[in-house]
């Protein structure tokens, strides 16, 4: 899916705008922690590590996407009763303190798991599928999955189970707040995006 050039550079102006912003006021880490126990701690763990596999890792994701994920389950651009209900009851300082905080923690690693579908996996991840348009996902998320920050998230080491099913949330137009993931999901089979999930769960 080619979306227009006006488009893109008025979302990547956004970015950088609520880079800025975010920068321009000092996050409270401790105040970050204490939220974080409060209300996220039992389904994400005590230190951003989710050991559920339904559950993403968010320790050392980047704090302006964990700050955009809480704000859009918030206001409902994001579908999900649970996370809603959570980031219902946090302010915009809250948003920023906890992802900063998260940011600071360090991500346990993870691991590939079906061999039979890693060379798939990896494929897909370095060099997407060409034939079909599907974009080679390193070039958003990086060669290691460290993501670029306030730009794209982080998915080195996250849970397998976790990423195919965002995929497919993207795929069948459920999860609707990045026009782009849903291009490129809408074009991968159940193969490919199990294929892929794990591959990513082994990357560091």
């Amino acid at each position: 899916m080619k979306l227009p050039v006006s488009f893109l550079c008025a979302a990547a102006a956004a970015a950088l705008s609520f880079s800025v912003q975010a920068q321009a006021v000092k996050p409270d880490l401790a105040k970050g922690a204490a939220a974080f126990g409060q209300v996220c701690v039992a389904c994400h763990a005590a230190d951003g590590n989710s050991t559920t596999p339904a559950n993403p890792k968010l320790a050392q994701q980047h704090p302006e996407y964990l700050v955009k994920q809480l704000q859009e389950y918030k206001s409902g651009k994001r579908d999900n009763a649970i996370m809603k209900g959570m980031a219902t009851a946090l302010s915009d300082d809250d948003m920023r303190n906890i992802g900063f905080w998260l940011a600071a923690q360090k991500a346990t690693p993870g691991a590939a798991t079906d061999k039979d579908l890693v060379t798939l996996g990896e494929r897909i991840y370095r060099g997407g599928i060409p034939d079909r348009q599907i974009a080679a996902c390193a070039g958003c998320h990086s060669p290691n999955g460290a993501g670029i920050p306030a730009q794209y998230p982080r998915l080195s080491g996250q849970h397998a189970d976790y990423t195919a099913t965002q995929l497919k949330l993207f795929r069948d137009g459920t999860r609707a707040n990045n026009l782009q993931m849903a291009g490129v999901a809408a074009k991968m089979n159940d193969r490919e995006i199990k294929a892929v999930s794990d591959y990513i769960a082994g990357l560091r």
